[in-house]
C-alpha cells in the first residue's frame, strides 16, 4: 500500500488501508464494516479467496486483510446494530469506518441543556465550528486497538491522525463484538 508507513504495527497499517480505501470512494459514505484476518492464515486456509483479493502471488505478505462485510443497515442506530454482531474464530479482529459531526472542545459548554437527541444533532450539525470527521477504528481479539482521523476540510492522506485512543467509545462497542 502505497500511503502506509512501513514501521506501522500490522493494525495500523490496516486502518490506514481502510482508511484510504474508504476516502477513493468520497465522502458522504455509510457506515463500513470490516472482518480482519490474519493474512497468511488466509492465503493457507482459503487459497480461492487469497487469490480473489489479490494475495496468492505475494508470498511474503503478512499481517492483516481487512474484508469488507455487507452494508451496516442504516435504520437502527449503530450500537444496537454492533450488539448483534458475532464473529467466527477465523476473524482476528474487526474495523469500521464512519463519518460523523464533530465540535470542538471549545463548543462544549455552549451545548444547550435538555434536548433531545434529534435536536441536539442539529444543533452540532448548524454549529459554526462543527467539522466533518471520517473515523476508522479497529479492535483486535487480543485487545489491541488503532483509529484514524480525517477531517473533510484537510482530506490528505497526510494529514491522517492515528492513534490507540482516538475514538474509545467506539473501539469498546467493536471490542463487544468479541465478547463471549
Amino acid at each position: 500500500m502505497s500511503n502506509t508507513p512501513m514501521a506501522a504495527s500490522p493494525l495500523t497499517r490496516a486502518v490506514l488501508e481502510i482508511d484510504e480505501y474508504v476516502s477513493g470512494l468520497g465522502w458522504d459514505q455509510p457506515a463500513r464494516l470490516f472482518a480482519l484476518v490474519d493474512t497468511a492464515r488466509l492465503r493457507a486456509q482459503e487459497p480461492a479467496l487469497a487469490a480473489q483479493l489479490g494475495l496468492a502471488d505475494d508470498d511474503g505478505a503478512t499481517g492483516l486483510t481487512p474484508i469488507e462485510q455487507d452494508e451496516v443497515p442504516s435504520g437502527s442506530p449503530l450500537d444496537e446494530f454492533l450488539g448483534t454482531i458475532a464473529w467466527p474464530d477465523a476473524v482476528t479482529g474487526c474495523a469500521l469506518s464512519v463519518e460523523r459531526l464533530m465540535l470542538p472542545p471549545s463548543a462544549e459548554a455552549q451545548v444547550p441543556k435538555g434536548l433531545s437527541e434529534a435536536k441536539l444533532a442539529k444543533w452540532v450539525a448548524d454549529h459554526p465550528e462543527r467539522q466533518e470527521v471520517r473515523m476508522t477504528v479497529a479492535v483486535l481479539r487480543d485487545g489491541s486497538r488503532e483509529s484514524a482521523l480525517r477531517l473533510r476540510e484537510k482530506d490528505s492522506p497526510t494529514e491522517v491522525l492515528t492513534g490507540p485512543a482516538l475514538v474509545p467509545g467506539l473501539a469498546e462497542a467493536l471490542a463487544a463484538t468479541f465478547a463471549d
